[in-house]
């Protein structure tokens, strides 16, 4: 069982070895070039490209910015269909774009959008739909794909959990209109702050690069107001480095979530998601949901618990966007509107996975669990 004295982390970033990072900054020092599209920044571009099986990809300072600017790509208006069951920064970036959010419920075993309650959310004023890709899991892309085309919408996926994520042996993210990125260092990919932009085509490309760098077309030429959301050469450094380990980081995130479903599978009132079907999966989060009538616990009660032992677990999302200040004023944010969200997110806990954590601890905190049944 894990120690009171020690503190054990939802994440903790994994990093590369520093001596490979100091040669890197060697030769950045010595040809003193640290931003503005650099060899790093291009090789980093090219390399992500090659490794995800996406045509183009343009990379950000951060997740947030490429999110912002995807929707300005796009060109979106008016009303945006999404959920409430994310981070924050998801409906934020349509805020920023003075897009209305409009949220519908999601499904009750994947988390993700649920493509049945988006048709009637539409109105005359329906650009877009932002569905994401929650833990890691794909959505029902098949059927928001036919939705959108039905009605002339834009797709634009909030990717930011599922990098490396693949089904039926192509990447998610070549998938929709747009997928937006986040390198954020809690992601299973990171380049310490950092993001993307998947698009497919060279058009969309030059699009987005002008967008993220003032909307310069040239050095006398500014053909849209752009802003300034550039990767520098540091990050993108960071990025090669840790591109080359990501496997076998996937490979030890699998190994402890199998073990947490393995010392879990019989604690009754603790449910935990399965691998979806023809899925390569990136194993980025270990939600647990809690039946507090069967476990004999509420949530919030094992989430202190846990605390008391200095496990600092996550209840993500919860609160849920929707019932923030800034949000929970419109019609679509109503509870009564949203009830598996509501439900869901008042269960969930995400307990700590990341690759460098040890095994004994994940058999600790399982045991921390099935504790108030001794």
């Amino acid at each position: 069982m894990p120690q009171k004295d020690s503190v054990i982390y939802v994440t903790r970033p994994s990093l590369p070895p520093l001596e490979e990072y100091i040669k890197y900054l060697e030769d950045i020092w010595q040809n003193k070039w640290i931003t503005n599209n650099g060899k790093y920044h291009k090789m980093l571009e090219k390399e992500l490209a090659d490794f995800l099986g996406v045509e183009y990809i343009s990379l950000f300072v951060n997740g947030t910015l490429a999110l912002i600017s995807a929707l300005q790509v796009l060109r979106i208006t008016g009303e945006v269909i999404t959920t409430p069951y994310s981070f924050v920064a998801s409906a934020h970036a349509l805020l920023w774009n003075d897009i209305k959010p409009v949220f519908v419920d999601i499904e009750p075993v994947t988390m993700n959008l649920d493509p049945e309650k988006i048709e009637a959310a539409i109105t005359p004023k329906t650009t877009a739909i932002l569905p994401v890709h929650v833990y890691g899991n794909p959505c029902n892309v098949d059927r928001i794909q036919e939705i959108a085309d039905t009605y002339g919408l834009k797709v634009i996926y909030d990717a930011a959990h599922a990098f490396g994520v693949e089904k039926n042996g192509k990447s998610i993210l070549s998938l929709g209109d747009l997928s937006v990125l986040s390198f954020h260092a809690t992601k299973t990919f990171n380049t310490i702050e950092g993001g993307a932009i998947v698009c497919h085509d060279d058009k969309t490309k030059k699009r987005i690069d002008f967008l993220k760098n003032f909307g310069f077309a040239g050095e006398t030429t500014v053909i849209a107001p752009g802003i300034n959301a550039k990767m520098n050469e540091l990050q993108a450094v960071f990025g090669l480095l840790q591109l080359k380990r990501f496997n076998k980081q996937i490979e030890k995130r699998k190994q402890r979530t199998l073990l947490y479903r393995k010392l879990l599978s019989d604690v009754k009132g603790i449910n935990f998601l399965e691998d979806m079907e023809n899925v390569k999966h990136n194993y980025a989060y270990f939600p647990i949901f809690i039946d507090e009538e069967i476990y004999g616990m509420k949530r919030d009660e094992l989430y202190e618990m846990l605390k008391e032992y200095n496990i600092y677990g996550r209840r993500y999302f919860y609160p849920l966007i929707s019932q923030f200040p800034m949000y929970r004023g419109l019609d679509s944010a109503k509870p009564d509107n949203l009830p598996i969200a509501e439900r869901i997110s008042k269960k969930v806990i995400c307990l700590p996975i990341y690759p460098d954590l040890p095994q004994d601890e994940v058999s600790g905190i399982c045991d921390i669990i099935k504790k108030r049944l001794d």
